[in-house]
């Protein structure tokens, strides 16, 4: 039988740090296993194991290339498997920058029938997480880079680790006698987790983790749940302090336009992300991700409606339900689908500005530039 495998993932080391200890208290025998990447650009890492009465292994690895997948190929898969037959559970402690969703498809590639994933933890600091989904910092400058090179964000990283996981937990990290953390913030953080991840459980320092099942986690349908065709994008709603607002239309956005007001969307919310379609460019599903005022626009492939019927038996179910629910006589499944989320969002103001980025009936495309040519052009070549 597989072991099953838990990874906790977080940017914030003492509260990942916390699940772990738990989950080696509640499951005696269990084994965790961590690397630290800070001298991984250099082309090594630390890699140490460690039971619930402390440290039993203590390595220096040295890699080829200093990445994280050189990481978890030559490193990690390997040594989940020597573990394996000496734990009854097997917990692998991401190092800050590490996406779970990385991890999880290397060990379903590599190892599922020896190991099998349980549950994808993002461990949060209830005090931090809402100051840290709004830093627009890269990595490299806060010292968390995870290869040489490595360009992503602070705030970019952060979300992806909360809307993979399927388990939140806000630990309590403060030793004592430091004071408990505020409530007030306490509350403002979960309140902002139930508008990015409105379907994944958040467990508190007194609450019980779910258990850990007999069968492993799907990681397509992992993937499923955040990639732009299927994502599970959450609904609109307005509570204490956080406001999600959802726009949503099927008619063709004017490329100049839409670009033009890319910048002012970026930053009229802390996260925003979704799907959508230019005039242009009517076969193509394009994604929108945004966080701290970072945006991405991505080719996330063809809408449904521009393939032929015989190749959609090819396609997903959970694709094909997904086009199905988009569905509209004109344009098939292509839509305007954009979800905001943040704090004091002007929904009228958002609305209008996106509004007005569309195509007007009669308009031509003819003398048009295409603006989003030199990022989806260049990504399609590459």
């Amino acid at each position: 039988m597989s072991v099953p495998v838990v990874l906790v993932a977080g940017l914030h080391g003492p509260a990942r740090t916390a699940v772990v200890d738990r989950l080696l208290r509640e499951r005696p025998g269990a084994l965790a296993i961590h690397h630290d990447l800070c001298s991984i650009t250099a082309g090594s890492l630390l890699r140490v194991v460690r039971d619930a009465g402390g440290e039993r292994e203590q390595a220096v690895v040295r890699l080829a290339h200093g990445c994280v997948t050189c990481a978890v190929r030559l490193d990690l898969v390997p040594e989940l498997l020597r573990l394996a037959g000496h734990a009854p559970l097997l917990i692998v402690d991401l190092w800050d920058s590490v996406e779970p969703r990385t991890v999880a498809e290397a060990l379903d590639a590599e190892a599922a029938d020896e190991l099998r994933i349980a549950q994808v933890i993002t461990a949060l600091d209830a005090e931090l997480t809402p100051v840290d989904v709004c830093r627009g910092e890269p990595l490299a400058e806060v010292g968390k880079p995870g290869a040489a090179g490595d360009r992503r964000y602070l705030a970019e990283v952060l979300v992806r680790q909360i809307e993979y996981a399927t388990v939140l937990a806000l630990p309590e990290v403060l030793p004592a006698p430091l004071p408990e953390a505020d409530p007030e913030n306490v509350a403002l953080c979960r309140e902002l987790l139930g508008h990015l991840a409105p379907l994944t459980p958040v467990v508190g320092p007194d609450e019980r983790l779910p258990a850990i099942g007999e069968a492993g986690l799907c990681t397509f349908e992992l993937a499923a749940r955040v990639d732009p065709a299927t994502a599970q994008l959450p609904p609109e709603t307005a509570t204490g302090e956080v406001e999600t607002v959802i726009w949503r239309r099927t008619g063709p956005l004017h490329p100049e336009r839409f670009f033009d007001a890319a910048d002012t969307l970026a930053i009229e919310s802390v996260r925003s992300r979704g799907r959508f379609w230019l005039a242009n460019r009517p076969d193509r599903m394009l994604a929108w991700d945004a966080v701290a005022g970072v945006v991405t626009v991505e080719d996330a492939g063809p809408w449904l409606a521009a393939l032929p019927e015989a190749a959609w038996e090819l396609v997903a179910p959970v694709r094909r339900t997904a086009a199905t629910l988009d569905w509209s006589a004109e344009h098939g499944d292509r839509v305007q689908h954009l979800v905001f989320t943040g704090a004091e969002l002007d929904r009228d103001r958002i609305h209008a500005l996106l509004d007005s980025c569309l195509m007007t009936p009669g308009e031509s495309l003819a003398g048009i530039d295409d603006p989003f040519a030199p990022i989806l052009d260049l990504k399609e070549a590459v």
